[in-house]
Parts: C-alpha cells; structure tokens; sequence
C-alpha cells in the first residue's frame, strides 16, 4: 500500500485539517492518491493551487488527484473542470471518515461516484467530530473554533468555511491535557475568527474565559498562545489574562486590515482606527513588552494616496513589530470586486512600502533585545522562538522542544542569534 501523499496551501487551520485528514485517510486505508488542501483568500492562492494540483499530477502520473479545502468549496467547478482531478470535496466532507471510507474504494471504481461533492457549508451547525491532538513537532495548534459570521466586502472565507461555530471548553481542555501529557510544552489555540469563540455554546462564553479556564485546569502547560485576533471583540477576561497570566505569551496578531476610517467602513469592519490604536495602548498597559503582528491589505478599492498613508502610519501609531502585507486581489462573488479597483502597479508600490515599513519596524524590535537573557522554546535543531514569538537562530544543534535560557548576541534584520546558557 503506499500512502497517500498530502499538500497544503494557506493558513494554521488547514495545516491542522491536513493533519486531520492524514488519521482519516489512513483509517480508511485510502492508498496512492494525492490529496490537496487549498486556500481562497485571494485570487492568488486559486491560481496557486491549481499550478501545484498540476505540478503534482506530473509527479505522481496515474494517482488520483482529490481537491478540498475552501477554494474548492466557494468554486468546485474551477477544479472539477481540470483533467488532473478526479474528485472534489469540500470542507465540512473533508473531516467526515464516511468521505475517506467512500474514496478509498478500489480505484477502477473513483470514476462511478459524483465527481464534486461539495455541501452547503451554510448548513453546518457544528465544528468537526474528528479531532486530532494537536500537530507539529514541539509546538501543538488546537483548533477551538470554524467559520465566521461577519461579512468583510474583500474576504470570501465565510462561504469556504461557514458560520461560526465552537469547540466546547471541555473538549479543549481535555485534549490540551494530553498534549501537555506528550511532552509538549507550547499551546496555540487556532480558529478563522478566534474571538468569536463561544457565541454558539451555551451560556455564550468568550474567548477568555475559554483562556482562564485552560490556565487554571492544565497547570502543567507551560506556554499558552492565541492566534490571530479581532482587538475590538476582545473581552473583559482576555485582557485580564493579559495583564495577569505569565504563561499566557505576549504575543498577539491582529486582523487591522487598514489603518484609514473610510476604507475601513469599506471593508465593513467593525473597528475604526483610533479603536485599533487604543487597544494597543490598553493591552500594553497591561503587559508592557508585548509583541503585536497584524494583517494589512494595500491597495483596497478606492484607496487614496492620502488613505494608504494613513494605513502607513497605523504600523508607527500601534507598535507593530510581524507585518502580513497583502497586496489587494478582488475576490469574485465579494462586493469590494465591484468597487472601483486601484491599479496594479500603485497596488504593488504600497505594498513594498508596507513591507519596507515592517522591515524597519523588526529590525528595530531584533536590536532592543540585544545583549538580553531570555527564555525560548526550541523548535528546530537551530531555531527556537522567545515568548513573543521572536524567530532566534543558534549557531550549534539544541535540544528539540525544550525551554532554555539563552544570551542574545545579534540578529541578521529577520531573527535573532542566541547563545545557550
């Protein structure tokens, strides 16, 4: 039997679901295909997964080719029509072992069922039954939460993913135990809109009391990490946990999108600068040293030069340290693509700037902590992360998965060099 061979495009989430997938198809004893797991932020990501779908078809001539993930549930017939694919799925039937059971049937018999078989993720009320304990080799990402229910005029992932729905607190706590029982010592709770978690549970808890009650029933757990978040939907408990829980990493990424009120309302988000700026203020307040990514998207339909600016200077006005930048690709089926679009090349020149602007920004946060003694999580034979999710490099093989003090000596303008103590 030779095992099927996987590819991921896209976020934490999928890679998660990849994970997922592999226990399922094995489960089922799916032999030889090549299962591809893609991403519909933009434009981009559909025509790179259709360019690895090809790529790996030449790879693996004669293997069925099977299609999931949210750019093949928002256009299955994008990949239906491709000669290399023999079946599509989407993302609710991606973590169904039914799905993996029916597709691994003998292979002269893939051709008898329905070529596409996508529901509407609508529908779904529930996250997925199938859980797995974490993934990656010393840091573990928990999906706690799917889909989301706010309607962003750029973003298509809703109709990949659907409403938002919640892993009960019990499920979680119990699965993180036995991570920590692994010997893992780094937890990141992920989700498509992390803070947005509990709304359908009942007694509708918030994302905090979600954190609190990890931290106070897994003792054990040495590190806990949340991923990208809204900062206007961050509650009472969140910020306390902030303030107050060590273990709780510094470390926050942010969903801004922009930094200019009128292309905000445009994007129909649901913070305004000043809102954004505020709550950078407030949570270093809380926790001095904390360390904020964001995503920020350049060149949004009807940006002015004026408008981008304002976005510039939001990196400066939030202390932003980890720049997303993505260059704005209208989305077919979202309404910014029938705004009026900004011109490719000025798309392009902001977004450099951006990154420029990000560039300095890290260059500067790396040689603050030069000289400083830290603690990291080691994660490769080289590389570790510092509790704010700093990249730091060492010059000689440690210890994987370890927590250790180290003596930062320099950095190279993307991570730091360390010394082990």
């Amino acid at each position: 039997m030779k095992p099927p061979v996987f590819a991921t495009l896209g976020c934490r989430l999928n890679a998660y679901e990849t994970e997922a997938m592999k226990e399922l198809a094995a489960d089922a004893g799916l032999d030889g295909a090549v299962v591809v797991n893609t991403c519909a932020v933009t434009a981009e990501a559909v025509r790179k997964a259709k360019q690895e779908i090809r790529r790996l078809s030449r790879e693996n001539p004669g293997a069925p080719i099977i299609v999931t993930g949210c750019a093949a549930q928002t256009e299955p017939e994008t990949f239906a029509a491709m000669a290399e694919v023999t079946r599509v799925i989407g993302n609710h039937e991606k973590m169904q072992a039914e799905t993996w059971a029916a597709l691994a049937t003998p292979r002269d018999l893939i051709g008898e069922t329905e070529k596409v078989q996508v529901d509407d993720i609508m529908s779904v009320r529930e996250t997925a039954g199938h859980l797995i304990d974490g993934f990656g080799r010393h840091r573990a990402y928990v999906q706690v939460q799917n889909g989301c229910d706010h309607r962003c005029t750029f973003c298509i992932i809703p109709f990949g993913r659907g409403n938002s729905r919640s892993v009960p607190a019990g499920v979680v706590v119990d699965q993180i135990k036995r991570l920590v029982d692994r010997g893992f010592n780094e937890v990141v709770l992920t989700g498509v809109d992390l803070t947005s978690w509990g709304a359908d549970l009942p007694g509708t808890p918030r994302l905090g009391d979600l954190v609190m009650r990890i931290l106070r029933l897994v003792p054990d757990l040495p590190r806990l990490r949340i991923s990208s978040i809204d900062s206007i939907e961050a509650d009472e408990n969140l910020m306390l946990a902030i303030a107050s829980e060590p273990r709780l990493m510094p470390h926050l990424h942010l969903s801004l999108q922009a930094g200019d009120d009128m292309i905000l309302k445009r994007m129909k988000r649901r913070h305004l600068r000043d809102d954004a700026i505020r709550f950078c203020e407030e949570a270093r307040r809380l926790r001095p040293g904390i360390v904020f990514g964001a995503d920020i998207i350049a060149g949004f339909p009807t940006e002015t030069e004026e408008m981008f600016e304002n976005s510039l200077r939001l990196v400066d006005d939030c202390g932003l340290t980890f720049l997303h930048v993505f260059p704005f690709s209208p989305r077919k089926g979202t309404p910014a693509a029938r705004m009026p679009q900004v011109k490719g090349p000025v798309i392009r020149d902001r977004a450099a700037r951006l990154r420029d602007k990000g560039a300095a920004r890290l260059a500067a946060h790396l040689g603050a902590r030069q000289g400083l003694t830290l603690t990291v999580l080691t994660e490769g034979p080289r590389t570790a992360r510092l509790e704010d999710f700093t990249e730091v490099a060492f010059a000689l093989d440690q210890p994987e998965g370890t927590l250790m003090r180290a003596r930062i000596t320099g950095h190279d303008g993307t991570r730091l060099q360390a010394t082990p103590l």
